[in-house]
């Protein structure tokens, strides 16, 4: 098991071997060009509870905005951030999977006015210096610490078989670029996620932000992000959550076509390794048919790298 160390001997690590010997070698294999693998970032590729990174991001810029202008404080997010109830945020999140964007746009028009007219350069220096200083709340490491080391291993697995992988988050794109490359070997030009607006400022030669977001990459947009992106239909594709069923089925296919491997990541670990369990946001994919379900406690040996680890 040298190729997948963090993984235990069970069905599921034998499906996804099995799946990839079977697409790169022999008689059935597909060509390089056509191995794409597609990644959901949040609670797939690193810890989404109890609290998302980016939105731990967020919120100190909200707190920022709320010293300039204490009588944001009235209205949402603002309020949640300037109590310290947060469960505002997180319900607004959980309330999204589930099919009700009322809050979520409540919390988006928000989040659009941080970038507003910022030149790109600048929010990618501001992202950095957050990673540079921040650490995760419950683990107590940087937040490379909150990478999960079993996918990380199941990325360069796929990638020694001749794989391109792709993350596919609804998180925002330019936020998770800055790290990506760092924390699971992905270059920027790899990743697709949700897009504020850009505009391009031809005095000062520079791509700045805009107040809007260009789009929401979650759910039922994110098989069309894919295909814009890629061309292609993903030959493997995993998630964690409702929004990223329509991905996980997208790669799996209608049976016309080459069937594609989809696996979904189920946080059930109550051993107190570090991964909060949760199924909320995650019903309809659990109960999904053709899905492939990686057990957070019984198919993982170890969940987060080892203090130290690069």
């Amino acid at each position: 098991m040298t190729h997948l160390p963090s993984w235990n001997d069970t069905v599921t690590r034998q499906k996804i071997v099995d799946f990839v010997e079977s697409v790169s070698s022999g008689p059935d294999a597909v060509p390089v060009e056509e191995r794409i693998a597609v990644f959901d970032n949040d609670g797939t590729l690193w810890s989404e509870k109890p609290v998302i990174i980016q939105l731990d991001y967020i919120i100190g810029q909200w707190a920022a905005e709320l010293k300039r202008d204490p009588s944001l404080a009235e209205r949402q997010p603002y309020r949640a951030v300037a109590t310290g109830d947060l469960g505002w945020l997180g319900a607004a999140v959980e309330k999204h999977y589930a099919g009700d964007d009322s809050d979520l746009k409540v919390l988006l028009g928000a989040l659009v006015g941080l970038t507003d007219g910022m030149p790109v350069a600048e929010y990618a220096a501001s992202v950095a210096e957050f990673f540079r200083t921040a650490t995760h709340p419950t683990l107590g490491t940087p937040f490379s610490g909150a990478v999960y080391r079993p996918m990380r291993e199941l990325l360069r697995y796929l990638e020694h078989h001749g794989f391109s992988c792709y993350i596919v988050s609804g998180g925002e794109r330019d936020f998770m670029r800055s790290i990506t490359q760092e924390y699971y070997g992905i270059p920027p030009e790899r990743v697709i996620g949700s897009a504020y607006g850009l505009t391009y400022d031809a005095e000062a030669r520079t791509v700045r932000y805009s107040a809007n977001l260009d789009y929401l990459d979650d759910g039922h947009i994110k098989p069309v992000r894919i295909w814009s992106r890629t061309g292609r239909r993903p030959l493997l594709a995993a998630g964690n959550a409702n929004g990223d069923l329509p991905m996980l089925q997208f790669a799996v296919g209608d049976g016309t076509a080459r069937r594609g491997l989809a696996l979904l990541v189920h946080h059930d670990d109550h051993s107190g390794r570090g991964d909060t369990p949760y199924d909320k946001g995650a019903e309809q994919a659990l109960a999904a048919d053709d899905i492939t379900v990686i057990s957070v406690a019984d198919d993982w040996s170890q969940v987060f790298p080892a203090q130290g680890e690069g």
